[in-house]
């Protein structure tokens, strides 16, 4: 805590933060709850302790622990599906597992791997909670009956097909819930708006015993004892068929929490670390386990607020708990008046927040391939169960990194008239340069996915009879693995066995070591493998005044391009001045 030196004033600070967020927290819980399909009390539970331990164990001085729409979400998918136990028991072994899960991935220091899930797969899937979330709570605002299950339209028609019994009250609790919230927010973004709306609603509720007059409450769902939250043990027995939730649950909570952490650390000029974050969303989940709640990551809303009220330290996050703790002994039962159809109303609202509209704008302005990603995982989420939406979304991560770090640029470089370097695709014929000797750029990674690729060029190299020199210039080129060298070593045979050379130039010392030692290496020969002089186009010089003694003076005579270009006065080094220029001329930048 800023080197262990706590004062009054950072107490009074982080007092100030914690009050604020558990003013905000109570009413979330308890909302959150209901999307997961678990009792309210639930919600508190997992609201309280897990922010405090979460809080003192991570790295973040500002995320708060707890309940979030999305993850809930996913546990009502898992609450839904169970077929051994009930609700309560499966959301607590969920936990347990979830919480195993992020602390061995923290202690195994492997929280770079959340960077392999790329933005518009999970905007994706919080877009579609989003819409989940609202169609799901649609019955609850009429109070009507609504579907227990299957997809969305599923939903949305059940719900239509309910409507002649619409309870006028209920939906007038929850749209006057929603339309309160929109309108203070437009006042200030200051005021507690889910705190005030519900605060109204449960005590009209209480007031005018409409709970006697058919309006639904917390109640009726399952009261909220008043009380510190019970000890609780999961049955691991279960772990195998939770198994897949319980990594899909993981893989987005630390998506969620490590994301909002960073975002956060850059804001308050933070350093984070992201394993010891694993970590303390770990000990949150586990926390989450033995005392009654359900799986839990880094709630945005609360810890946004956090770091707004102030918050100087991780005791903020850890007090915002023990005010939890203090609202279920001391007011626990006056939850059991909330109107369900408030609660409703309040979601409606969370699900709009979850369509950020500018965020999707900006995902498909990106590119047609984040569009795709977008789009798939978004749809995903209506027709697939969520955990294999999240699958589905981890999959098309792997898929676009891999098509990335696959692809490699390969052109062709000659040199013309005027002594400057020109760019040409591969497979073009380049007038002003000269046939006997071809230079092929490529950039990018020469790992086994680029192999193909690699090969796809040098087979046009090959193809070319009038190029007797092959020139590979690997600069801008990272690595050499096995597949990579197979293609090299099968395409310098074929050329040798043509009477025709293959030579490799720019590499760096560790690499022209590999392809040394290597069967490509005995091929080539040392004198047909340069490394990185350092100066500009140096090595390719080399490689050039190679060539020519190779194809001799009957093929690059006097006037051959080549030849020309290494005659070039030592003061007129080539420049690029259009843009086909500027792209030869910065690969060796």
């Amino acid at each position: 805590m800023r080197g262990w030196h706590y004062d009054v004033a950072t107490f009074r600070a982080d007092l100030q933060a914690a009050l604020s967020v558990a003013f905000l927290g109570v009413p979330q819980a308890i909302a959150y709850a209901v999307i997961a399909g678990l009792p309210p009390a639930m919600g508190l539970y997992a609201s309280a302790l897990p922010a405090i331990f979460g809080s003192l164990f991570r790295s973040s001085r500002h995320v708060v622990a707890g309940p979030t729409n999305a993850v809930s979400l996913l546990v009502g998918t898992a609450v839904a599906g169970a077929t051994q136990t009930d609700a309560v028991t499966t959301a607590l072994v969920l936990a347990f597992m979830v919480g195993v899960i992020q602390a061995a991935a923290g202690l195994l220091r492997l929280g770079a791997l959340v960077d392999f899930i790329s933005l518009p797969v999970v905007v994706g899937y919080i877009t579609g909670a989003g819409v989940l979330i609202g169609a799901g709570q649609l019955a609850n605002l009429t109070g009507t009956t609504g579907a227990s299950g299957g997809h969305l339209l599923h939903k949305i028609a059940v719900w239509v097909d309910g409507l002649g019994g619409a309870d006028v009250v209920a939906l007038a609790f929850g749209l006057g819930t929603a339309a309160a919230i929109l309108a203070l927010r437009r006042v200030s973004r200051k005021i507690p708006t889910a705190v005030v709306t519900l605060g109204l609603a449960t005590l009209a509720s209480y007031v005018f015993d409409l709970d006697a007059r058919g309006l639904r409450t917390v109640a009726d769902l399952s009261p909220v004892p008043s009380g510190l939250p019970p000890f609780t043990v999961p049955d691991i027995a279960l772990w195998a068929e939770l198994l897949p939730l319980a990594v899909a649950v993981t893989v987005l909570s630390l998506v969620e929490s490590s994301s909002l952490a960073r975002a956060l650390a850059v804001r308050s000029g933070q350093r984070l670390d992201v394993s010891r974050e694993f970590v303390g969303q770990g000990i949150a989940n586990l926390a989450s386990a033995f005392t009654g709640g359900y799986p839990v990551s880094g709630s945005l809303a609360r810890s946004e607020l956090n770091l707004s009220s102030g918050a100087a330290t991780r005791a903020a996050g850890a007090l915002s708990g023990v005010f939890i703790l203090l609202v279920l002994v001391l007011a626990g039962s006056a939850f059991d008046f909330t109107p369900i159809a408030a609660l409703a109303g309040l979601l409606l609202v969370v699900a709009m927040d979850l369509v950020n509209v500018r965020r999707i704008r900006a995902i498909f302005r990106a590119g047609r391939t984040d569009a795709l990603a977008f789009a798939a995982t978004a749809l995903g989420t209506f027709v697939l169960s969520l955990d294999l939406a999240i699958y589905a979304g981890v999959g098309i991560s792997l898929v676009l990194y891999l098509r990335r770090a696959r692809l490699l640029h390969i052109s062709r470089i000659t040199f013309g008239a005027n002594r400057r370097p020109h760019e040409h695709p591969i497979d073009e014929k380049c007038p002003d340069g000269c046939d006997a000797i071809c230079i092929l750029q490529v950039d990018g990674q020469l790992f086994f996915a680029a192999a193909g690729e690699l090969q796809r060029a040098l087979d046009v190299l090959i193809a070319d009879t009038d190029n007797r020199v092959a020139i590979l210039r690997l600069r801008n080129s990272h690595g050499i693995d096995a597949s990579v060298l197979t293609v090299l070593e099968d395409a310098a045979r074929r050329l040798r066995d043509d009477d025709r050379t293959l030579m490799l130039t720019g590499l760096d010392s560790r690499t022209r070591d590999v392809v040394l030692r290597s069967e490509l290496g005995t091929l080539l020969g040392a004198e047909n493998v340069h490394g990185t002089p350092g100066e500009w186009f140096a090595a390719v010089d080399i490689a050039l005044a190679r060539a020519l003694e190779l194809v001799g003076p009957q093929r690059c005579g006097a006037e051959c391009t080549v030849r020309r270009y290494l005659n070039r006065p030592a003061a007129s080094e080539p420049k690029a001045d259009d843009p086909a220029d500027a792209a030869a001329a910065n690969h060796d930048a």
